[in-house]
């Protein structure tokens, strides 16, 4: 059996992806990475069967500070264009809805802590989320959103933000949460995002976040649920096909 090959787009190294790392060892999937933040090399479409894109502090439209912006999303949009499965968290899904042609802007409310998500009717019946889920408590760390893309589905919703997750045909996701958290990733956040946490609506402290770290198996579990689904329902090209 040929092994899944997965890319990850990594932004900072204070946002990796978490618990996507122990569902990759646990499946026996390759895994290579392009580090933005490092000397970097960006793979063509032929080369991995899913591309996954991490979050970050900088914004889409931020090509003018980190030149290799524009490179990044040329690379997304032909990976969709080559229909391979595309994952994006946070920045991730705000780089595919404008790979997807839609507006990213400010949200009226930075959302940054543990808060829920109420899920949509899609969501429920594709099980992306596992079984009888109506809302998630997940962790948010983002200031914009975007308009949900033509073609793409709603996943989910906030009181905070309308779009929170977006389902484009059956390979393409955005999720402006992070399912992927880790208690190690938490704190590697907050370390590096102190100057972020101002007051507001949507927004905790730091020792409110950090008191619900028992989410944190919750939200994992659902993320790889949701690995199990793109990877095995919905991928072009299915394990069985490779022996």
């Amino acid at each position: 059996m040929i092994p899944l090959k997965i890319h990850c787009f990594q932004h900072v190294d204070f946002e990796d992806p978490g618990c996507i790392e122990t569902w990759i060892k646990k499946t026996g999937t390759f895994l290579t990475y392009t580090r933005f933040f490092q000397n970097y090399t960006i793979p063509e479409p032929e080369d991995y069967d899913c591309l996954i894109i991490m979050g970050g502090p900088m914004s889409v439209y931020n090509d003018d500070k980190y030149s290799w912006l524009t490179e990044e999303k040329n690379a997304i949009k032909k990976s969709i264009e080559k229909e391979k499965t595309v994952i994006g968290i946070c920045l991730g899904a705000q780089l595919i809805a404008d790979a997807l042609g839609a507006e990213v802007y400010k949200n009226p409310e930075k959302e940054l802590g543990w808060f829920d998500i109420t899920l949509e009717d899609d969501a429920r019946n594709n099980d992306l989320f596992g079984n009888d889920l109506k809302t998630i408590k997940t962790f948010h760390w983002h200031s914009e959103t975007f308009n949900l893309p033509s073609g793409a589905k709603r996943l989910a919703s906030s009181r905070a933000c309308e779009n929170q997750a977006f389902l484009y045909k059956k390979n393409v996701l955005g999720l402006q949460f992070h399912l992927e958290v880790t208690e190690i990733c938490l704190k590697a956040m907050l370390e590096n995002g102190r100057n972020e946490i101002t007051e507001g609506n949507y927004t905790q402290s730091e020792t409110e976040i950090l008191s619900q770290q028992n989410l944190i198996r919750l939200n994992n579990d659902i993320m790889y649920n949701i690995l199990d689904k793109l990877m095995h329902k919905y991928i072009c090209v299915l394990f069985n096909d490779q022996d």
